[in-house]
């Protein structure tokens, strides 16, 4: 609500998902409240509809379980994976990044014991070089890095080419900001390294390989081997676990005679502590039986009117929604589907198609789809993915437009703030 008291009302609150609508539902009544609540004549005119906002979109995490799944192949997601982002902070060892370099001198003098093995990085725009290279595909992060670091090299070999003492002060006022700079490609270097050492073995490989095969909609007991095979590596629990409910959400429940087998050898690989571990996931939905013999029975659409709309039929989506892009290009990236390499975000694809129609027309009809002028350009909503959303996305589909409280109190409300007087 102080965002609408301070720019007006969203002219168009977007949702999809049920604990969206709940979400509008909370606003409009908060609405209700605010206005029951005002003393001043101004204020008891009630709100006009935003001239600065456009829309609110809301996107139920129910709606896409499938994208916090799956690894994350952007710098910045790479750092989370690894070492764990908080507060736009990471805790990484000093081993790889160093010493700050207000402490190198102070923590020389001091005993080893009282000597921090981590130390705190921040990572947000204020620091420049992380803001060009967090949204950047891993791939494509080392040759950024060296493109920067040639072009610091050339930048700071200038004061050998300073032939006045004003070209030579230029560059004695610019030194500070190289040697910051230079301090930060120090640090985005040595992560970048220990990121390369996570990321070649052999593990993250066979994990990333039994995602991307799921996504892409490969029989998923095919896959099944290869995960016994990671448990009894005895990688990371939380790895098996995202794998499980990974293949539970794509494809509607495992089989149940897989499904007990698998809890069963993490069971017996981890510890039958973990008994309570998997009910709390299956507890939540993430990881379930299948209830039909159809090896991808999702029950959307054509289902009871109670069974509607339970679940996300990603098999559909695939292609109607063109969340698999055989064709990424990470160097220079027109698409979302760059940040899995290969694999675009349903929650986007759903933002996509308010914001960005005529792209996402392009996409998944082709570009005889985009008309010109464009057929749908100002159109609002979810025109034209509706049926889409309605047959294959869970949760409810919801537009509600805001409008003043009365035609009066508009017109009164113009007045008082001089906007409508004539000219």
């Amino acid at each position: 609500m102080p965002i609408q008291q301070k720019y007006g009302l969203f002219p168009r609150i977007i949702g999809k998902g049920d604990n969206a609508r709940r979400l509008m539902e909370l606003l409009l009544r908060m609405r209700s409240e605010a206005a029951a609540e005002e003393s001043t004549p101004a204020s008891r005119l009630g709100m006009m509809p935003s001239a600065t906002i456009e829309s609110l979109i809301i996107i139920d995490r129910e709606v896409d379980m499938v994208t916090p799944l799956l690894t994350q192949l952007t710098y910045e997601g790479l750092i989370d994976e690894i070492f764990g982002i908080k507060n736009n902070q990471a805790e990484i060892e000093i081993s790889v990044v160093g010493q700050a370099p207000g402490q190198q001198t102070r923590t020389q003098t001091g005993p080893p014991q009282q000597q921090s093995l981590k130390r705190k990085i921040q990572l947000d725009s204020s620091d420049k070089l992380y803001d060009q290279l967090r949204d950047a595909n891993f791939a494509v992060v080392a040759p950024l890095l060296n493109k920067i670091a040639r072009r610091l090299a050339g930048e700071y070999e200038s004061r050998h080419t300073a032939k006045s003492t004003s070209e030579l002060r230029d560059f004695v006022n610019k030194l500070p900001g190289y040697q910051a700079e230079q301090q930060s490609l120090k640090t985005h270097t040595n992560l970048t390294e220990k990121i390369l050492e996570h990321t070649q073995t052999d593990t993250f490989n066979r994990v990333l390989e039994i995602q991307q095969n799921l996504v892409s909609g490969i029989d998923p007991t095919s896959q099944h081997e290869k995960i016994e095979e990671l448990i009894a590596r005895d990688i990371p629990l939380t790895i098996i676990l995202r794998l499980l409910c990974l293949e539970s959400t794509i494809s509607g429940g495992l089989r149940p005679k897989d499904l007990d087998s698998f809890k069963r050898q993490v069971l017996h690989a981890y510890g039958y502590q973990h008994v309570l571990t998997l009910h709390n996931v299956e507890k939540i939905g993430l990881l379930t039986a299948r209830t039909a013999a159809n090896p991808f029975y999702i029950p959307v659409g054509g289902g009871s009117a109670g069974e509607s709309n339970r679940i996300t039929n990603y098999a559909a989506l695939r292609k109607s929604m063109r969340l698999i892009v055989d064709e990424v290009n990470e160097q220079d990236p027109n698409d979302i589907a760059y940040v899995y390499s290969g694999y675009a975000p349903l929650s986007v694809r759903l933002v996509q198609a308010v914001v960005q129609k005529q792209h996402l027309l392009a996409l998944t009809r082709g570009p005889a789809a985009v008309t010109d002028p464009p057929q749908h350009a100002n159109s609002q909503g979810w025109a034209p993915f509706e049926d889409t959303l309605n047959n294959s996305v869970r949760g409810a589909t919801f537009v509600k437009t805001q409008k003043p409280d009365s035609e009066a109190a508009a017109k009164s409300r113009h007045m008082l703030t001089g906007s409508g007087k004539e000219k």
